[in-house]
This record gives C-alpha cells, sequence and structure tokens, in this order.
C-alpha cells in the first residue's frame, strides 16, 4: 500500500492526555489534529476542543492546572527549546505563565492546587521557583550542578506534595546528571526536609500520594540492577523498597490510586508491557492490563477508573479505560495498519545476549535491508507504532532495530555499558544484529544501509567510517558528525550528560573523544551519505552537521543535506512526510527496492 503510508502521518492521533485533578472532565491533551504536535483544551461534558499552543514550532507537552481553568505549554519559538512556560485558560488567549522570568530550558514542573514549581536551566546554572497562589515567583534553589523539579520524563509528577508543603529536587551535587540525588525541600522556605541518595546509581521521583498531608513519596531506583519503586517517606525518613523479585524485566512507579492506598506499576518485557496495582500494605500486586504492545501514558481517574494509550506495530495508539473501551478518540480517517514486528534475540562478540525487532514486507527474503537505530541512547525499541518504520515496509525493505548496549529496559549494567565507551559497544551490538538477520535470510548483505536519529544519527555516521563495507547507503538524521564540536554547540544539559557519560569534556579526554568522533572516520567512508538536520537544534546543533557534510564533499564523497526550519524534532506532518520521501528516494537509488 505504498500510496497509503503518509496518512500514518496524517490521521488524527493523541500523543498524550491528562486531566484536571478537581475537574476530570477538563483536559489536556497533545495531538497532531491541525497537521503538526500541539498542545490542546478538550471539555468532556460538551465535547469542545480548542487549540491551546500558538507560535513557535508547536508543543510536546502539556500540563493542566488542578482546577481545570486552564493548561500550560512550552513555548519554543525557533525550535532550540529554549523558551517559556504558556498559560492558555479555558476560554481566552496565551499569556506568559511566569511574567518576568527570563526565557530558559526546561528542568521540570509541577501543578498542585494553589501552588507550582518550574526548573530551569540558563546558560550558567540551574534554577528552581516555586509560586504559590498569584504570588510573584520566587527562587528557592540555585547550583552550577544540573538540577530539576520532579519527574524528568515524563515531566508532571513528583514535584509538589499534594499540599504545596513540600518540593521534591533531583539534584547532581555530589554525582552528576546521570547519577542525580533527591532532596525534600519545605516549599515556602527552601529549607532542607529530607535527603536520599544512592551514589553511582539513577534514581528520580514519580509521585506524592494524592492526600494532602500524606507525606509519602512514590520513586523508582536501581539499588538491584533494574528499575524498581520505592516509597520515601518524608515524615519518618523511611524509604521501602518493592523488590518484585518475580519479574524479570523492569518495573517503574508511575502514580497513586485515589485515596493514597495503592500503587500503579508499569512493567514491561520485550515485545509486551503490563499495569500492575500494588497495596504496599498487604503486599498484594495484580495484574490490570496485559498487551503485546507499547502503555504510555496511564493513571487512575478520581473515580477509580484506569485510563491508557496503548498501541503495537500493527494498530495505532488508542486510548482506553479498564474495560478496554476507547474513551477518547478524534475525528477523521483511520491509519492504514502495519506490518507486525518479530522479536529477535541474538548475541554479540562478547557472548552478550541482545534483542530487538525485525519487520518484514510481504514474501520471502532475503530483502534490502534497514538498519533502524534508535536515539538517546538512554531509550530502547517496544513493539510499537511507527509510521516511518512501516513506510519503508510498505516499499519493500525489511527494518532491524537493535537494543543496543546503551538503551534502556534491560537494567543498569546494559545501559552503563557506554559509559566512558560511546559508540564502539553500540556499533558491535549493530553488526551483530545485521549478521544474524543475514544468516536468517532476512536480509540481503549487498543491499543494507544504516538509518538513525540523533543518537541514532551518531552511530550511522560513526558506522559509516568504522565498518565501511556493511553499507550501501547511509542515513543520519539531527545528528553528530563532529561530536567535539557538537559537545561546544549544545545546551547545558547536554553538555552535563557529555561529561557524565564520557567521564569529562573534550578539553580532558582529547584523545578519547577523538577515537568515537565520526569525524575521525571520515576518510573510510564509501557509501552515499543523507543527512537530515533542524536549523535551530540544541541537541545535535547545526554546525557541527555541516562541517562533517563539508568533509564528506571535500573528499569527494556523495552527500546529501536537507534542512528543515525547526530543531530536534520536526513537529508539522509535511515536514515528517518529506522526510520520509527524502529517504525512500534516497534508498530506492541506493538499494533498489
Amino acid at each position: 500500500m505504498p500510496k497509503d503510508w503518509r496518512r500514518r502521518f496524517t490521521a488524527p492521533t493523541i500523543a498524550d492526555f491528562a486531566w484536571a485533578a478537581e475537574a476530570p472532565d477538563r483536559l489536556g491533551a497533545i495531538s497532531n489534529e491541525d497537521g503538526s504536535t500541539q498542545a490542546w483544551t478538550w471539555d468532556l461534558a460538551t465535547g469542545e476542543r480548542r487549540l491551546a499552543s500558538t507560535g513557535g514550532v508547536g508543543a510536546e507537552e502539556v500540563h493542566v492546572l488542578p482546577d481545570g481553568s486552564g493548561v500550560l505549554w512550552w513555548l519554543d519559538e525557533l525550535g532550540d527549546e529554549h523558551g517559556r512556560w504558556m498559560f492558555t485558560p479555558s476560554a481566552g488567549d496565551p499569556t506568559a505563565a511566569l511574567p518576568g522570568l527570563p526565557d530558559a530550558w526546561m528542568m521540570g514542573i509541577s501543578l498542585v492546587a494553589g501552588a507550582g514549581a518550574f526548573g530551569f536551566s540558563t546558560a550558567e546554572d540551574y534554577v528552581i521557583y516555586t509560586r504559590h497562589g498569584d504570588e510573584a515567583p520566587v527562587e528557592r534553589y540555585r547550583h552550577l550542578m544540573p538540577a530539576g523539579v520532579g519527574s524528568e520524563w515524563p515531566q508532571g509528577g513528583g514535584g509538589l506534595s499534594a499540599d504545596a508543603s513540600l518540593l521534591c529536587i533531583r539534584h547532581a551535587e555530589d554525582g552528576d546528571i546521570a547519577h542525580q540525588a533527591l532532596r525534600i525541600v519545605d516549599a515556602r522556605t527552601g529549607a532542607t526536609v529530607a535527603d536520599q541518595r544512592d551514589p553511582g546509581s539513577f534514581m528520580g521521583p514519580a509521585a506524592w500520594s494524592p492526600v494532602p498531608g500524606d507525606q509519602r513519596l512514590l520513586i523508582h531506583h536501581e539499588r538491584p540492577g533494574i528499575d524498581r519503586p520505592a516509597v520515601w517517606n518524608a515524615a519518618t525518613g523511611e524509604r521501602t523498597d518493592l523488590p518484585f523479585e518475580e519479574f524479570s524485566g523492569p518495573i517503574t512507579p508511575l502514580g497513586w490510586s485515589p485515596g493514597g492506598t495503592g500503587l500503579l506499576l508499569h512493567h514491561q518485557t520485550t515485545g509486551s508491557q503490563q499495569l500492575l496495582s500494588h497495596d504496599p500494605g498487604t503486599g498484594v500486586t495484580t495484574t490490570l492490563v496485559d498487551v503485546e504492545g507499547t502503555i504510555s501514558p496511564a493513571a487512575y481517574r478520581p473515580d477509580g477508573d484506569l485510563w491508557y494509550r496503548v498501541h503495537t506495530s500493527a494498530a495505532p495508539p488508542s486510548i482506553l479505560n479498564l474495560a478496554g473501551d476507547v474513551v477518547l478518540a478524534l475525528p477523521g480517517p483511520e491509519a492504514p495498519p502495519g506490518r507486525p514486528f518479530r522479536v529477535i534475540r541474538f548475541t554479540n562478540r562478547h557472548g552478550q545476549h541482545i534483542t530487538g525487532f525485525v519487520v518484514t514486507p510481504e514474501g520471502t527474503g532475503p530483502f534490502p535491508t534497514v538498519l533502524s537505530i534508535h536515539g538517546g541512547p538512554e531509550w530502547h525499541h517496544t513493539d510499537a507504532w511507527d509510521p516511518a518504520t512501516q513506510a519503508f515496509v510498505d516499499h519493500g525493505y525489511a527494518v532491524v532495530m537493535v537494543n543496543y548496549r546503551g538503551s534502556t529496559g534491560y537494567g543498569r549494567e546494559h545501559r552503563e555499558a557506554i559509559h566512558g565507551n560511546i559508540g564502539f559497544p553500540e556499533s558491535e551490538d549493530i553488526i551483530a544484529a545485521l549478521d544474524h538477520v543475514i544468516a536468517e535470510g532476512i536480509a540481503d548483505p549487498a543491499r543494507v544501509a544504516i538509518e538513525g536519529w540523533s543518537w541514532g544519527g551518531y552511530l550511522a555516521n560513526l558506522n559509516a567510517g568504522i565498518n565501511p563495507d556493511r553499507w550501501r547507503a547511509v542515513i543520519a538524521g539531527i545528528p553528530a558528525g563532529d561530536y567535539v564540536a557538537a559537545h561546544y554547540e549544545s545546551a547545558p544539559a547536554l553538555q552535563a550528560w557529555d561529561r557524565a557519560v564520557m567521564g569529562g569534556s573534550p578539553m580532558d579526554l582529547p584523545d578519547l573523544y577523538h577515537e568515537r568522533n565520526p569525524m575521525t572516520y571520515v576518510d573510510r567512508v564509501s557509501a552515499p551519505t543523507l543527512m537530515i538536520a533542524g536549523e535551530h537544534d540544541s541537541r545535535c546543533p547545526l554546525g557541527q552537521v555541516m562541517v562533517y557534510a563539508h568533509a564528506l564533499k571535500l573528499r569527494g564523497k556523495e552527500v546529501q543535506v536537507h534542512l528543515y526550519p525547526g530543531g530536534h524534532h520536526a513537529g508539522a506532518a509535511a515536514e515528517r512526510i518529506l522526510h520520509v520521501e527524502l529517504m525512500l528516494e534516497f534508498l530506492r537509488r541506493h538499494l533498489g527496492g
């Protein structure tokens, strides 16, 4: 169905949703219904939907005031993620949510009845404000090391307690941005109430008990080597880790049930995901939802019903309740179904077990094949709806996705295998995946392309040079081409991530940065390269992309560059469709199909 693939980008889709705690019929939603990713308000009682975000490059998240009077969204005018929070009332035009504060990069948000907390990164430091009622924002914390409000992602949870008396800050005062500690402070004074540290390990807040005065904070951590929840009582200082030894995959906390009596947890293994209810009093765990696919987000409504968003490689996202009924939907044509992913398991050259997915066109192989490398790197492939992948398959290409070392979802050891050692471990696993699908008769070894975005774009460029004989084509979207230049051009939090993962800056570790930089191997590149980049990207900045493209051109290599007027993500459906059209034509010329 090649003529239909664009409909997967244009079919109305809800990417995220949330409701007002005190007025649950008032929703905020992220959708593409106007042709770009935007924030909307939604009144379930009347059915009215209203565009909330205007200006800039679109909105990727929306936060609803507890009383339902409006929503907050981030205004990013250029795409560099440097901007401000905007408030759109239920009826009226957007205004600055925190007038008087300078533009910055967001580092967390928390909204509860009568108060809000906001974290920001500036060019010099990290700062956190609280705002109570109509009072002016007051600075509560400032430090040179990374810090933020509540949950890093998704933002919105684990910041202010239900009664707005306490605030949880994640900070790197005695660690780094990859190993942050937690501090609970008095939200009115900033005075420290309690500290929680897991030195050398990841830890983050998830959600406070919804009961005013209840000082229990749900957190997630990696003490057993894989993601697990814990309950931290700020009143007593007691922390209760929930081991869930009977579960093999990561378990991440999502929130509390109404009344604060139970926990909502998310568990996953490769290909399947579950929502669990856990009673911390009795220790009883119940499986609420068990699907082949991907669940995000999910939360209890005030009446106790559970709403969640689910999708698979073959079916686009749906918003369901616990009974399996569709509870939110947009009018318009449906997207064509996709081909289902299949889990693959193989070992790399060290004998380590790696997993991933493969999806193939109809017919029998070997097929021209795209190695699609995920970004992050702290992310991982799931059985998920992906219009770009399905467009490749529609046009006759097999697609292989690898959860290389460095990915989340498989524990701390797997994720931190690239600390001080970027680029090479992931590449070993990518090549092992390619060898696996060639041996299975899926991939035609003479017609293979590597394609990736963000960190995947970095790995595509790196592998173009270190494994040049494996690729007929290279596609690098929003990539790092010159890693050293990218470090100095990127936003402060990205520089902090480099220092944490590499062990220092390029000035501290010049040999390591040189060795893992795609620019070092540019002379060895033989495959044609397509590069797609945002003009205002603060994560993989344009300057270093063009330096790498120029280096290829200077050496007589075939390189094609497409720039779009935005940042790290293209929010407009038309631009995303254009990217796929460019990739399909590039693959047709160099792989056939």
